[in-house]
């Protein structure tokens, strides 16, 4: 009897955006010290690849359109603050140094992936310039000791330590039920929302923990669940951009049995 065997489709290609730093950061010798240098926390891949997917990291010299048309989903990572110009607003007291080269690309990136409907996954950082991508706004400081202390560092990153609520029917209740216990590394978040941001995650004290893309598979985390060792949703993300590859399966090779 004739058997069709089809060849397993690839693992789906996710993008991980990184940043800009330079040679001293890592002790270059003398004379690099001020060489550029891109630099990308691995767990985010490792996360990617227990989920199934295959990981890449984005140069930020390339061209944001033309990498998301060789990706299957994309991760926009942690990191410092959106520059305020972005969303309206002028830098305050709390502002750290901007990269405005970062908020370029990954912006980039995300109008790319939301053309192409691509999954995208943003975490902290990149929740937020999701939401300011879409036209939304960002609280500039939440300060630390208050309500459910956002702006401290005083845990391992690990560490969950408040409960997260989930809007029913959204992706991230889907994924963690009605409430999830995060860890919290953030002095912002999403103030109003952009066009077609669902609020679909928050805090005790209200602050907003997770935002979705209407009829579109985004979401963003104010959390960091790569630090997690298996956190769903990047099997989610990696499951969307399986479902979403448009690499089309070679012809079909027969065997004999």
């Amino acid at each position: 009897m004739d058997i069709i065997s089809l060849p397993a489709l690839p693992r789906p290609l996710i993008g991980i955006s990184g940043r800009r730093t330079s040679g001293a950061a890592i002790g270059a010798p003398y004379g690099f010290a001020d060489a550029p240098l891109e630099a990308y926390l691995s767990e985010y891949a490792t996360s990617v690849l227990r989920a199934g997917g295959l990981p890449v990291h984005l140069p930020m010299d390339a061209d944001p359109a033309e990498l998301v048309a060789r990706l299957d989903g994309v991760v926009i990572v942690g990191g410092d603050d959106v520059d305020p110009r972005r969303y309206g607003q002028t830098p305050g007291p709390f502002t750290p140094l901007v990269d405005p080269q970062r908020d370029e690309f990954e912006s980039g990136l995300i109008l790319a992936a939301i053309e192409r409907a691509l999954p995208l996954l943003g975490v902290c950082r990149g929740a937020q310039l999701l939401n300011v991508v879409r036209g939304g706004t960002l609280h500039q400081h939440l300060a630390a000791g208050e309500g459910e202390s956002h702006g401290s560092y005083a845990y391992p990153r690990a560490h969950r330590v408040h409960e997260v609520r989930t809007a029913e029917g959204s992706v991230v209740h889907g994924l963690y039920g009605e409430s999830t216990r995060v860890n919290s590394f953030h002095h912002q978040a999403v103030d109003a929302p952009g066009a077609g941001v669902t609020v679909t995650g928050w805090a005790p004290d209200g602050v907003v923990e997770a935002i979705e893309l209407d009829g579109l598979p985004v979401v963003g985390v104010q959390w960091h669940p790569e630090t997690f060792g298996g956190d769903p949703v990047f099997d989610w993300l990696v499951d969307q951009a399986s479902a979403h590859t448009a690499v089309a399966p070679t012809p079909a090779t027969e065997s004999v049995a």
